[in-house]
């Protein structure tokens, strides 16, 4: 087999891998007050944390859809997500999550903050590894808390979504009750995120200083693995 028919195989190939992928939303309508400014466009690390979360989410993603409120439509993401506007603009995040279902073509979504600038890849992965079956994965923090903008929601999730939007019940976490839902304990994430960077988001401008403290750390991590060790000159 050559030629056309190994090019027409490769495609299918491609397309059918995209197809499986999941969306990828970011919920971007909240209010900024306390922060005092934009939190997706402040940088952290000399990058700005909408860049940071696009790329993280980009290679496992078959589409980004940034939603946002009717005041944000001009949000800066280029051409690497497609901006919708929340269809509940000031119900909180679970209509955020509702509005990207509603737009997604995939079973799974995976939906985060757009103030979270230390998303862990293989966590994500992990996350999405275990989902069949369920209509929600989410990671389990201190005692009964759980991580709800940090997780993996199908679009079975929406008739229930919306009902509960409807009634006034724009909780996330007792939505949980009436769904198939995955936690993710701290015995199966802290292999992958040690120092549970993942769930670190910027409500405060305290919080801004202290991501970019950390960002110079991972940097400097980043560089020490990147050099040659005395291990690797090291031949019998």
């Amino acid at each position: 087999m050559r030629g056309p028919e190994v090019s027409n195989l490769r495609m299918t190939s491609l397309n059918r891998e995209t197809a499986t992928k999941p969306t990828s939303i970011i919920l971007c309508g909240g209010k900024e007050s306390r922060f005092g400014g934009s939190k997706s466009t402040a940088c952290v690390g000399g990058i700005t944390v909408m860049e940071r979360i696009i790329r993280v989410l980009e290679p496992l993603s078959r589409e980004i859809i940034a939603v946002t409120s009717p005041e944000k439509r001009n949000l800066p993401v280029g051409i690497k997500a497609r901006i919708v506007t929340d269809r509940y603009p000031g119900k909180g995040p679970l209509g955020g999550i509702y509005t990207g279902l509603l737009h997604t073509k995939s079973h799974f979504a995976i939906a985060v903050a757009c103030d979270m600038p230390f998303l862990n890849a293989a966590l994500l992965s992990r996350m999405l590894d275990i989902a069949d079956g369920f209509d929600v994965v989410v990671p389990r923090l201190e005692g009964t808390m759980v991580e709800p903008l940090h997780a993996i929601y199908a679009r079975s999730c929406i008739h229930e979504m919306k009902a509960r939007i409807e009634s006034g019940q724009l909780s996330i976490a007792p939505l949980f009750g009436r769904l198939r839902v995955r936690y993710v304990t701290k015995e199966e994430y802290l292999p992958f995120d040690p120092r549970m960077l993942s769930f670190f988001n910027i409500n405060y401008p305290e919080d801004f200083e202290r991501a970019n403290r950390l960002a110079a750390q991972l940097d400097a991590v980043d560089a020490s693995m990147d050099e040659p060790s005395k291990a690797e000159g090291y031949s019998r």
